[in-house]
């Protein structure tokens, strides 16, 4: 199947359309700003990158209530009871536009596991300095649907990378990943004066208070300027030991969006009555 394919002089878009309307490659002079999807890959844990919608992470065991409606939602990962990440990246996009810099992306979810029906929309437009994506969801169906966006890159790590960003504190994580207690302050790496992305433990943790901007660099090189949208006030950062990538992922919710601090509007989910839309964007730069 032929890639449906954004380039200019400097930059190059491979896009995966069909594995849940993810990035496959994102070249810039000549480097892999993201980690190059592997041929024939058809699990979007392998690309680039995938939007997570309508929420982002993870929810216990699938269960949440939002305006007296009990849902529960399958597990979508092998091994894992708690389903994360939304639909979206589990299905197939449909390329509803597209130009030598700009494409257009759209997912339609009839109502499932979750009862709401929506429509995702991405829009990524490339320039010679580099690419943005706009994630977002429009209720289409007749109630009032939760929602939350974000968007998962994977940076392929070079020697030295090192990330900086302003946040304000962490989610600590129990064995499954899930949000234990919020801890004011840094924790593991100081990313507000830059640390190295690298470690021997596992990174797998939300950072709050994102102020909308992250930088990776290294010793030899550019550096990749990471900028979001004012209501990404979270920044999910996901490095394994011995990863050939690091994720720094911009998002409009935490992890467990349905949890402690939900009704107060704390943990950043939206409510849509319908029609209406939300949507957040990222913005790659590489200077």
């Amino acid at each position: 199947m032929t890639r449906p394919v954004l380039a200019t002089a400097r930059a190059r878009v491979e896009l995966l359309p069909e594995v849940g309307g993810s990035i496959g490659r994102f070249v810039f002079d000549g480097r892999d700003v993201l980690r190059p999807t592997p041929e024939g890959a058809t699990d979007a844990l392998n690309v680039g990158c995938f939007p997570l919608v309508p929420f982002c992470n993870r929810i216990p065991s699938g269960r949440f209530a939002f305006q007296g409606r009990e849902v529960v939602l399958a597990p979508n990962l092998d091994g894992h009871p708690h389903p994360l990440h939304g639909q979206g990246w589990r299905a197939a996009w449909t390329v509803t536009g597209l130009s030598d810099t700009r494409a257009v992306l759209t997912y339609d979810h009839a109502p499932s596991d979750w009862p709401w029906a929506y429509r995702a929309e991405q829009i990524l437009v490339l320039s010679d300095q580099g690419l943005r994506v706009e994630l977002s969801v429009t209720n289409t169906g007749a109630e009032v649907m939760p929602a939350g966006l974000g968007l998962h890159p994977y940076f392929a790590a070079r020697p030295g990378e090192a990330l900086k960003m302003d946040v304000d504190g962490v989610w600590m994580v129990d064995a499954d990943v899930l949000p234990t207690v919020h801890q004011q302050g840094p924790w593991m790496r100081d990313w507000t004066v830059g640390a190295p992305t690298a470690t021997d433990s596992l990174i797998d943790n939300c950072w709050t208070g994102f102020g909308g901007k992250a930088v990776l660099s290294a010793p030899e090189g550019s550096s990749t300027i990471i900028e979001a949208s004012d209501n990404c006030r979270w920044a999910h950062v996901y490095s394994p030991p011995g990863a050939d990538f690091v994720c720094v992922e911009p998002t409009s919710s935490r992890p467990d969006p349905f949890g402690p601090g939900f009704g107060e509007g704390q943990t950043g989910i939206v409510a849509l009555a319908p029609g209406e839309k939300a949507s957040v964007w990222m913005t790659l730069t590489i200077a």
